[in-house]
């Protein structure tokens, strides 16, 4: 299996040169027999169809004509979900059979958007031909005329698809490799607010990955319960009205990395809180020869954080759950102590944010992209 790098991912091939050919071919001759005795007005969505649309209009076999637009939905990896501006749309299309060819069509919105402006112009039908077609990520019911693959929801390049601008010219289509198995370490501080999801997304994740759960709640519950040196330490701090110091935090921490055998890696749910103690966590895990692979952060609006704790409430039996005021102060303290342990990780290179306002599938699907790329 070929390998290719572009910039910092790498990727393995999906759909060789032959295969893309020759499925190219038979939706040609299906379309030309569709539009048999008729005009095509044959309409590119750039950039990435540029690639498809010169192969498939040379195997059309009736009378037709091309036309380029330009939209704008991507940035990076991630479909961003919105739909900037139509650039180039075609003034004569009234009437006539328009045929939109797409590279890839994921979420759907772009298409559902030059859809609805197309037929604005009056035209007599208009079909849709796509090479690939992520059936997981569509969000829509219209109907797709012509498809060429159906793919998996991963990132893919090659053949006029890119990464960050790169990648277009290859005539293979490509996907992101998935890391083989080895002794490296996935260890991941999921990051958000209360209410954001996290343990929702933490289960999700722990069950795809074999990852083990480290919760400070968890570990402080364990060494009071079970009068552990820890958590006598922790319990005269406690007792005293005082915080228990990072240093005794962090004791628990590696205490449970220790004595947590054959660990693919470790999900740190509700921790680092501070700088600080991120700071420590870093020399602790580096001591053991161990490192932060990523920080995943669940991005979501104040207001429909404060829905979800009250929603949550009704069942959880929190107090803290149950009161707006409540639930305020602590997004409040998320914000002024825990969100600059974001900075930290931006600045190595390991924050990524994800959109934490999406079905919780949706959300997954985005978390297990970033987490493939490491």
């Amino acid at each position: 299996m070929k390998k290719i790098q572009i910039k910092d991912k790498t990727f393995e091939t999906y759909l060789t040169e032959v295969q893309i050919k020759q499925r190219i071919e038979e939706l040609g001759a299906q379309i030309g027999a569709d539009f048999e005795g008729e005009e095509l007005v044959v309409v590119g969505v750039l950039n990435g169809s540029f690639v498809v649309m010169a192969d498939l209009v040379r195997t059309i076999p009736v009378p037709l004509s091309c036309e380029f637009i330009k939209i704008s939905s991507y940035s990076g990896m991630e479909s961003t979900g919105k739909v900037l501006e139509v650039i180039g749309m075609p003034a004569s299309i009234e009437g006539k059979n328009v045929l939109v060819v797409e590279d890839i069509v994921d979420t759907g919105n772009s298409m559902a958007y030059l859809k609805k402006q197309l037929a604005d112009f009056q035209p007599k039908r208009i079909a849709i031909a796509t090479l690939l077609f992520k059936k997981e990520a569509f969000k829509f019911n219209y109907p797709l005329d012509y498809v060429g693959f159906e793919i998996p929801n991963k990132f893919v390049v090659g053949f006029g698809l890119d990464y960050d601008g790169e990648g277009r010219n290859y005539p293979e289509i490509y996907q992101l490799s998935t890391p083989q198995k080895t002794s490296f370490m996935l260890n991941l501080v999921l990051f958000g607010p209360p209410g954001a999801g996290k343990g929702t997304q933490s289960e999700k994740i722990i069950a795809a990955y074999g990852l083990n759960h480290l919760s400070t709640g968890d570990l402080f519950r364990k060494h009071l319960g079970e009068g552990t040196a820890l958590g006598t330490l922790a319990k005269g701090y406690m007792d005293q009205g005082h915080l228990v110091p990072d240093e005794v935090v962090i004791q628990m921490v590696e205490d449970k990395i220790s004595t947590t055998k054959d660990s693919k890696g470790f999900i740190f749910d509700g921790f680092p809180r501070t700088t600080a103690q991120a700071e420590a966590l870093d020399a602790m895990l580096q001591k053991n020869g161990m490192h932060i692979s990523g920080m995943i952060a669940l991005d979501v609006p104040p207001a429909i954080l404060k829905e979800r704790v009250l929603e949550r409430g009704k069942t959880s039996g929190r107090v803290d759950d149950q009161e707006e005021e409540k639930i305020n102060t602590r997004i409040q303290v998320y914000l002024d102590e825990t969100l600059p342990v974001a900075d930290y990780y931006e600045k190595q290179g390991k924050f990524h944010q994800i959109n934490g306002v999406a079905k919780i599938e949706e959300i997954f699907n985005q978390i297990t992209t970033v987490i493939d790329g490491y």
